[in-house]
């Protein structure tokens, strides 16, 4: 081997073991900035294993056992004082207080499942809004008949065991058996929420029933009453006025006969032309009551008979076989009246048509107008005071009014037979 081919090969590995040396650095320093950023980055946030849901569900079982104590111990001192008593005259009372009293405990129940499982019950009808103020003694009898508190009175005897054994539970599982809380819970508080909706629920679909006839009689006698006050002010202010006024000429009247024959004619003349204008007073009052064309045929020719005094041009479809009870048959002229003079006085429409017809045990009513729309049943309109009426013998109202029109109004009325009305 020569000087040369020697050098060249010395030159060679010095140039090998630098680069061998450059690449462990660097091997040396990737593998240091790997280990530093894998002990100083950032930790992920902390969070609690269930969602919210489930620490809702553990709460409530964690407070059935005090809403329990408390239940038991108040139907039970109410219930064993009234029995023991009830052979004496304060027995019974002493009951039907402890039956009323039941019921505001099924009420701060129902708020407390709706807050802890989104368990929406219904409340009852009120004893008070189904008896009404009849005395205390029909007080006492409604109240010692109520479902809703005897029901609630068995739901307060049997949460105390319940409530002992989900407490004892759910607080063992808190503390050793944390991978089971949240099946344990979800089973528990499905059993909670049958126990609310089969025992703290109104008692039936009757019951609520009762409850909307009842809000409905009192919107008819509103109602009524409103009319009768509307046909007060109109014979006084209308009709009245007017005969007053005529027999106030008259009078004048057959004073000049002999002075003045030629004034005293007349006044007899304008008091002729006021006896016409309070004939036609008392038309329109009558036939705001209940006009005669209804009464003697039928819808077809009474809504014609409306739409040829709208100002608006209206076309009336009247498809019946038969004619429905006179209730039925007033309530939907006087809506379709009530709407066309809508239509007449804000809708700025040009034409508008009013259908009719029967769909099974339904009377249904269309009110179509081509006006600026942006009609409302809110803010205590003439419409919401239709609505009202409609809801009180279980009919529909909606409006489709949209800002630049057009307006649908429909209305459904429920069918009664002619003769059974």
């Amino acid at each position: 081997m020569t000087a040369s081919s020697a050098a060249k090969s010395t030159s060679s590995n010095t140039g090998n073991t630098r680069g061998n040396t450059r690449g462990e650095e660097k091997y040396t320093n990737t593998s240091s900035s790997d280990d530093s950023g894998s002990c100083d980055g950032p930790l992920p946030p902390a969070r609690f294993a269930f969602g919210a849901r489930t620490w809702k569900e553990v709460a409530h079982l964690l407070l059935n056992l005090p809403e329990a104590l408390i239940g038991f111990v108040y139907v039970s001192l109410w219930l064993y004082a009234g029995v023991v008593s009830s052979v004496t005259v304060i027995g019974l009372p002493l009951l039907a207080l402890g039956l009323t009293g039941a019921r505001a405990l099924g009420k701060a129940e129902r708020r407390r499942a709706r807050a802890l499982l989104g368990v929406h019950v219904e409340d009852p009808s009120p004893l008070s809004r189904q008896r009404g103020d009849r005395g205390f003694l029909p007080w006492m009898w409604s109240a010692l008949k109520d479902p809703v508190g005897w029901r609630t009175t068995l739901y307060g005897f049997i949460r105390l065991p319940w409530g002992v054994l989900t407490f004892g539970l759910t607080l063992c599982l808190l503390l050793v058996g944390w991978p089971l809380l949240g099946f344990a819970a979800r089973g528990m508080t499905n059993l909670d929420r049958a126990m609310v909706r089969g025992l703290l629920s109104p008692s039936s679909e009757l019951e609520r029933r009762i409850a909307e006839l009842e809000q409905d009689r009192g919107v008819v006698v509103d109602t009524a009453a409103a009319d009768l006050r509307r046909i007060e002010r109109d014979l006084h202010d209308g009709a009245q006025a007017r005969l007053v006024a005529l027999a106030m000429g008259l009078g004048l009247a057959k004073e000049k006969v002999l002075e003045d024959p030629e004034a005293a004619a007349r006044m007899v003349d304008e008091a002729h032309g006021e006896v016409k204008l309070a004939l036609q007073e008392l038309r329109d009052l009558a036939r705001g009551i209940h006009p005669a064309v209804l009464t003697d045929r039928g819808l077809d020719a009474a809504l014609s008979s409306v739409a040829a005094r709208c100002t608006v041009p209206v076309s009336v479809s009247v498809d019946l076989d038969e004619r429905p009870a006179p209730a039925i048959e007033g309530i939907a002229y006087f809506t379709v009246s009530e709407l066309l003079q809508n239509v007449s006085k804000h809708s700025r429409a040009r034409t508008a048509e009013v259908e009719v017809w029967r769909k099974g045990r339904r009377l249904l009513i269309q009110v179509r107008d081509d006006g600026q729309g942006g009609a409302t049943t809110t803010g205590g309109s003439g419409l919401s005071g239709l609505a009202e009426r409609l809801g009180s013998v279980d009919g529909f109202f909606a409006v489709d009014s949209p800002a630049g029109g057009p307006t649908v109004v429909t209305a459904e009325l429920p069918w009664r037979d002619r003769a059974a009305g």
